[in-house]
């Protein structure tokens, strides 16, 4: 039998995206961030939540998407990310599903513009709509988590 994954799903303009419920440690509406200075350009600062400083990336200039301004919508997924907790900027999330491991496919090399590394891969769900799951450890690579060590310490 094929391993259920629980999936919080995002968008990043038309895309959806998902990354698995264990990884999400809280969903919070947009609040205003401290800037660090001498972090990488996706890196928008860092928030106090509940008494931890949380460093906050933006998805989509991470991913080189157009940048766009905050609304209504826009969410801070809070995941942890190895034994960090990072707060990921998306346009909005709204939706979770279950999803079966073995239907995830591998990630083309080419996904919106995205460099398939940041994909674990493509989940169809349903006949028309279609899911990347993020690899969240590409996401951060090795150095920048130890940049946002450094900034929680």
């Amino acid at each position: 039998m094929a391993e259920e994954l629980k999936v919080i799903v995002f968008k990043l303009g038309e895309e959806e995206y998902g990354v698995e419920v264990e990884n999400v440690r809280t969903i919070e509406r947009m609040m205003p961030l401290t800037r660090v200075p001498k972090t990488p350009k996706f890196v928008k600062g860092v928030i106090n939540l509940r008494g931890v400083v949380v460093p906050v990336i933006d998805l989509r200039e991470r991913f080189g998407l157009a940048p766009s301004e905050p609304t209504n919508n826009t969410r801070l997924i809070i995941v942890a990310v190895g034994n960090i907790e990072v707060g990921l900027i998306v346009d909005s999330a709204n939706d979770v599903v279950d999803l079966d491991a073995d239907k995830i496919a591998d990630p083309p090399e080419v996904v919106g513009g995205i460099k398939a590394k940041y994909l674990r891969g493509v989940a169809r769900i349903g006949d028309e709509r279609l899911l990347v799951m993020l690899n969240l450890q590409e996401v951060l690579n090795k150095n920048e988590i130890i940049q946002l060590e450094a900034i929680e310490e």
